[in-house]
């Protein structure tokens, strides 16, 4: 349909299979040329969410190529075979002041106790992605919780990328053995390090200790009152 020099093309979007919960379209607003005044405008195309069974469906049937955007340390430890790797964040090995403090109070905290680097938006990332695929790619995004991945989409699909899907809740909801993996560990592990992998052990000694303490005192109370005797008081 032709109004005022502007033309308007729908593209219908529907995917092969029935599973999917959401089909989607673009609207697209061209100029015949270049005049003052016009803009054109894109209304973008919706993303599929869909869940891991689904995913595997998009790339055995329907040919999507996957694309993990996680950190390199997570990628390391498990990762859909054949998959391509483009980090939406990178570690941060910046050295000014204010990145010396934050990096520090992270790898006091966040990092110690769930393994997470310090890292910051790679800037390179639609430009890495353009280098290995392009526009017309159907691209399944891949992260751990599902968020990156969103974010990812949003990006691409800003540079002409319109034929994307991402697993609802990420790769930590996906069963074992159901895409075929590299790494160490599940996909659905690959997000757990630092302290958060030992706290079910360190929880089962303390609670050992305190069940046997209390066995003690109450089967051998003489004997318990006499080891108190024998702690120095604070």
């Amino acid at each position: 349909m032709q109004m005022a020099g502007v033309g308007f093309a729908f593209y219908p979007c529907l995917s092969s299979s029935s599973k999917l919960r959401r089909s989607w379209c673009v609207l697209k607003t061209h100029n015949a040329r270049t005049m003052p005044g016009r803009t054109s405008m894109t209304i973008k195309a919706e993303l599929k969410y869909v869940n891991a069974e689904e995913a595997k469906e998009l790339i055995a049937v329907e040919g999507y190529t996957v694309l993990d955007v996680r950190d390199k340390t997570q990628f390391d430890r498990a990762h859909i075979k054949s998959c391509y790797h483009v980090p939406l964040f990178i570690e941060n090995q910046d050295n000014d002041l204010g990145t010396i403090i934050k990096r520090t109070m992270h790898n006091n905290f966040a990092g110690l106790f769930f393994g997470l680097p310090f890292t910051k938006l790679n800037a390179e990332f639609v430009q890495s992605v353009k280098s290995q695929l392009s526009p017309q790619t159907k691209l399944l995004i891949v992260c751990q919780e599902g968020l990156r991945s969103s974010a990812a989409a949003n990006r691409l699909e800003q540079y002409g990328f319109s034929n994307i899907a991402c697993i609802t809740s990420g790769l930590q909801t996906v069963k074992p053995g159901t895409f075929d993996c590299v790494g160490s560990t599940e996909l659905q592990n690959a997000g757990k390090a630092g302290l958060v992998t030992i706290q079910g052990q360190i929880s089962a000694v303390l609670g050992t200790v305190l069940i046997c303490a209390y066995l003690f005192i109450t089967f051998f109370p003489d004997q318990a009152e006499k080891l108190l005797q024998l702690v120095p008081a604070g």
